[in-house]
């Protein structure tokens, strides 16, 4: 018995949506591949914690399983040759915060997020991570919709690109691994990231500086979170140190 069809979800009744913020859910069905058969699925899968306790935290546990499948299954296919290892890493890239608050940003999911006025007023509708658990909780919902299979297709188009873009020869490792390996292998001290200034409550972008042993001037990184502002830092220190050979 194929569960996904007939499994219901417990529903509390709400107010109607707004003609206008119809209009964008419809093109969100329409940018994600999807539309919808029970359009309350949907409306869950876009209400954060924030407004209240019927929310997509549920969804978003179902839609993260399913991606971690339909990734696994795309680079077991794409790449026969990479170990076990390689593979997992290589997924943990395609399926973290940062990547699924692209998606959702391409999605334009932010838009119609349904969220509590304290967290709509300090920028939640651009937050990464509201962003990332919003797209894992689409797939969940598209899933309880329409069934697996709709699910992995939908989940495939929307990381089409970026799985045409992978090389079986790219590294896998991320930069500030990559950075501290380098400087371990040369029995150096390992790099400090210095957080230049927390960005406003409202947004904006992460400073960070990458600090390595004799570099001088420190590698600076930005990014919208603090994460990526580091990684970017610790690619620019490691591509200086690899291009002087090591020398520093």
């Amino acid at each position: 018995m194929r569960w996904w069809c007939s499994a219901t979800i417990a529903l509390r009744s709400r107010s109607p949506v707004p003609p206008e913020n119809d209009r964008d859910i419809g093109r969100l069905e329409n940018r994600s591949g999807h539309v919808f058969a029970r359009r309350e699925l949907l409306l869950t899968a876009l209400t954060h914690a924030s407004a209240g306790p019927d929310n997509n935290e549920r969804m978003e546990f179902l839609g993260d399983a399913l991606l971690d499948l339909a990734i696994a299954a795309e680079l077991f296919q794409r790449f026969p040759r990479l170990r076990e290892g390689q593979l997992h890493r290589l997924r943990a890239s395609l399926v973290r915060g940062e990547t699924l608050a692209e998606i959702g940003r391409e999605l334009e999911i932010g838009a119609v997020l349904r969220l509590g006025a304290g967290e709509a007023a300090s920028g939640g509708r651009d937050r990464d991570s509201n962003l990332a658990d919003a797209v894992e909780a689409l797939l969940g919902a598209i899933l309880l919709d329409a069934g697996v299979d709709a699910a992995l297709a939908v989940a495939r188009g929307w990381y089409a690109t970026r799985l045409e873009r992978l090389e079986p020869g790219i590294s896998l490792k991320d930069a500030k691994t990559e950075l501290q390996e380098f400087l371990q292998a040369r029995r150096l001290p390992l790099p400090r990231y210095e957080l230049l200034e927390p960005p406003p409550a409202t947004g904006g972008a992460f400073r960070v500086r990458c600090h390595v042993h004799g570099l001088e001037p420190a590698a600076p990184g930005e990014g919208r979170t603090r994460r990526i502002a580091e990684q970017q830092a610790a690619a620019a220190a490691l591509q200086r140190l690899q291009s002087s050979g090591g020398r520093h």
